[in-house]
């Protein structure tokens, strides 16, 4: 009975602490062409687990304390099917993830049939008040940033009736990097946070050579038009590939100010929980709008 027991608890064990200090390496390919997909989303959900793939497909991820071998990890990218694997299929060796083109169907956008007059408008914080404080990427407590991909900060907007969005922009008070990736992503909010995304394109930008000031990301080739029933929405940038200035680099900051009006997002990593505060970084849209 005793050995029987053992043999339970140590199974048991196994299970819980299978993944401590392990990591998962691989690629992640286009079903149909072979090529390597670049920046794809990789996490177990709401376990901390995260990281996306580099311009080469090439991945790491690496495991935590809380994860177990039936743990699910998900493979997210715009335009593909979502693919889905236990950690234990994955655990063995480098593996190559094959994920398939979806074809999906866009809603036409008809602003009305009757003549419209839209107005320029911006949306969000514009200042960058006395620029005394600053919201973060990666703490001081933080010792790699490498390891750290696919974190995502943004703020929750209220959008106007038949809204074309123009540009995004954001005032950098910090940047220790010579050069940064980030994806533009666009949230439906659902029960005060983020849920899927509501805008398919995959809209990835840099930023060089130490940047400073107000940035612009230029969202005019992507045609984006928000319909009558958009409400509000979350407008988040997600950290994709970064290059040192030295190797003491870390720091990339937006200037934000307390608020209780305004609600920032934030989340450590794809796939993770979200967390939110009453922030209002300076961080806005230029629209088209009624």
């Amino acid at each position: 009975m005793k050995k029987i027991l053992i043999i339970i608890l140590i199974l048991t064990l196994s299970g819980i602490g299978y993944c401590q200090g392990k990591q998962i390496s691989g690629e992640v390919r286009n079903f149909e062409n072979n090529d390597p997909l670049p920046y794809v989303n990789i996490g177990i959900v709401n376990k901390g687990v995260g990281t996306v793939s580099d311009e080469h497909g090439l991945f790491k991820l690496d495991l935590n304390e809380r994860t177990t071998s039936k743990d699910t990890v998900i493979f997210s990218f715009i335009g593909f099917k979502t693919e889905k694997y236990l950690v234990s299929e994955l655990n063995n060796q480098k593996r190559t993830i094959l994920l398939q083109p979806q074809n999906t169907k866009l809603d036409e956008v008809i602003l009305s049939s009757k003549k419209i007059t839209l107005k320029h408008k911006r949306i969000g914080r514009t200042s960058k008040g006395l620029g005394l404080t600053h919201s973060n990427f990666y703490s001081y407590y933080e010792k790699d940033v490498d390891d750290r991909l696919s974190k995502e900060k943004g703020m929750k907007f209220k959008i106007r009736k038949n809204c074309h969005l123009q540009d995004l922009n954001f005032n950098i008070t910090s940047n220790d990097f010579k050069s940064l990736k980030f994806r533009v992503n666009f949230y439906k909010i659902e029960n005060g946070l983020p849920t899927d995304l509501m805008v398919q394109k995959n809209i990835v930008f840099e930023i060089k050579d130490n940047f400073l000031g107000w940035f612009k990301v230029d969202l005019e080739p992507y045609d984006i038009y928000l319909k009558e029933d958009v409400e509000e929405m979350a407008v988040t940038i997600q950290w994709l590939k970064s290059v040192k200035t030295d190797e003491k680099s870390k720091y990339f900051g937006i200037s934000t100010a307390s608020s209780p009006t305004h609600t920032a997002y934030f989340r450590e990593k794809a796939m993770d929980s979200w967390t939110k505060g009453g922030q209002s970084l300076s961080f806005y849209l230029n629209v088209m709008s009624e």
